[in-house]
């Protein structure tokens, strides 16, 4: 039987499992919703009532698969995985690889674990194609093969890249572009300055979501990928992100930089399919608008 089922019509999980999967015992398929097996579109359900609609996509996991997962940190997701490339959300306050005072709890090392299914004899590994700030959550993408790696730094600055920000106040216009030279040469802060031999050029993009009393929502497309240079050119306009008191925030009232990773396109390295992976706003900042 396959391990995928498409729904046709409006129902709930538990009976459509019992309607699809008539082969196996009721206490199997319950023990499969109990242990985090079952996922509706991605994501793993463990209510027996859930809703489901026509079009949704049911999967029922390997016990090895939802093991694995349990290696991973609260808020950490795969959401994608196959023999080239994993695609996780990675949640806000993790590091994306080791720095000078934190080895072992990063992205990199909980999903190196994760493809390794907690077995450190194991040769699985992954690649770091990109990072986020330790503070900015969302999407990123790691490779399970250097080839996959090298394939997809070198067409990154062709993928599709969007970011949303819960911002203090509003920026002067609802849509725009934002430029300026960048200097990246101190450790701990980057500056917009004039420009000159180790500046490097930055554009973002953004359109304004929806407006507030005292905060705006916004969705930016960078168009080049330089260090903080979203934080840097938001606070430049006058409207810093929430919680990022290095760039001149004054209020941090979701207790996280309000910065969210939420779209990713690009083609497959191997198979040239065109992916689209979204992640919408997560709670803590959702429930400020």
């Amino acid at each position: 039987m396959p391990a995928s089922h498409t729904v046709e019509h409006p129902a709930e999980l538990l009976a459509f499992l019992f309607a699809c999967r008539p082969e196996v015992k009721k206490i199997k398929v319950r023990q499969w919703l109990k242990h985090g097996s079952v996922q509706v579109n991605g994501r793993s359900i463990t209510r027996f009532n859930h809703p489901l609609q026509t079009g949704d996509l049911v999967s029922i996991r390997a016990k090895s698969e939802v093991r694995a997962e349990s290696l991973l940190p609260p808020g950490m997701k795969v959401l994608f995985e196959d023999a080239s490339l994993v695609v996780v959300e990675k949640p806000e306050n993790l590091l994306s690889i080791a720095s000078a005072t934190e080895r072992d709890k990063t992205a990199y090392a909980f999903l190196t674990d994760y493809v390794r299914r907690g077995n450190p004899q194991s040769p699985q590994r992954v690649w770091i194609v990109h990072r986020l700030d330790r503070k900015t959550s969302g999407l990123m993408v790691f490779a399970k093969t250097e080839a996959a790696k090298c394939t997809l730094q070198t067409n990154w600055h062709k993928v599709e890249k969007r970011y949303l920000a819960v911002v203090e106040g509003t920026p002067p216009a609802d849509h725009g572009v934002l430029k300026s030279h960048l200097d990246e040469s101190r450790l701990f802060k980057v500056y917009s300055v004039s420009h000159s031999e180790r500046t490097r050029h930055a554009v973002t993009h953004y359109r304004v979501m929806k407006r507030f009393a005292t905060r705006t929502l916004i969705e930016l497309n960078p168009e080049t990928g330089r260090r903080n240079q979203i934080r840097v050119h938001l606070a430049d306009a006058g409207c810093p992100i929430i919680g990022d008191h290095k760039y001149e925030a004054r209020t941090n009232p979701a207790r996280r930089l309000g910065l969210h990773a939420s779209s990713l396109q690009f083609q497959h390295p191997l198979s040239g399919v065109l992916l689209r992976f979204e992640s919408p706003l997560p709670q803590d900042l959702a429930r400020l608008l």
